[in-house]
C-alpha cells in the first residue's frame, strides 16, 4: 500500500520530523506486521533516522555536513546546488522500518526526519507499507 505525504520546508537546510506521519500512515494501513520503506523522490533531499529527543543533535549533523560539503564551494554543477545533491546522497534517500503491532519498530530515541539540503520549498515522501505474507 503506497502512500504520499507532501513536507513543506522553510530552509535551506533542515530536518522535518515526520515520524507521526508514517507512524499514521502505518495505522491507516491496519497493517500489523511487515515492512515500511520511506523513500523520498528528491535529488537535494533525503531521509534518516536518528536521536529525536535532543534538537541539538539535528543541529551538529547539519553543521558537520555543511563543514564536509560546504555551499558555494566551487563545484563545477552549475545550477548552485552541489553540495545539496552531495549532502542528499551522503544521507540517502530511503529508510526501512519494520512494522510490530501496528506500529514502526524504534528505539527510544529515534525518529524518522526527512532531510531538505536545498529549501526552502514544497516536497514528497513515499511511505510504502509491506505487509507480512
Amino acid at each position: 500500500m503506497l502512500f504520499n505525504h507532501s513536507v513543506k520546508t522553510g530552509r535551506r537546510n533542515e530536518f522535518v520530523d515526520v515520524t507521526f506521519v508514517v507512524a499514521d500512515r502505518i495505522k491507516e494501513s491496519k497493517v500489523k506486521s511487515g515492512i515500511c520503506v520511506v523513500y523520498v523522490p528528491h535529488t537535494t533531499a533525503g531521509i534518516t533516522i536518528n536521536e529525536n529527543a535532543d534538537p541539538s543533535v539535528k543541529a551538529d549533523i547539519l553543521s558537520q555536513l555543511e563543514k564536509l560539503v560546504p555551499y558555494g564551494a566551487g563545484y563545477s554543477h552549475m545550477e548552485g546546488n552541489a553540495d545539496s545533491h552531495i549532502k542528499a546522497s551522503i544521507i540517502g534517500h530511503s529508510v526501512h522500518l519494520i512494522i510490530e503491532e501496528g506500529s514502526p519498530v524504534l528505539g527510544t530515541w529515534q525518529g524518522i526526519f526527512f532531510c531538505e539540503f536545498d529549501g526552502p520549498r514544497s516536497r514528497r515522501l513515499y511511505i510504502e507499507i509491506i505487509p507480512d505474507r
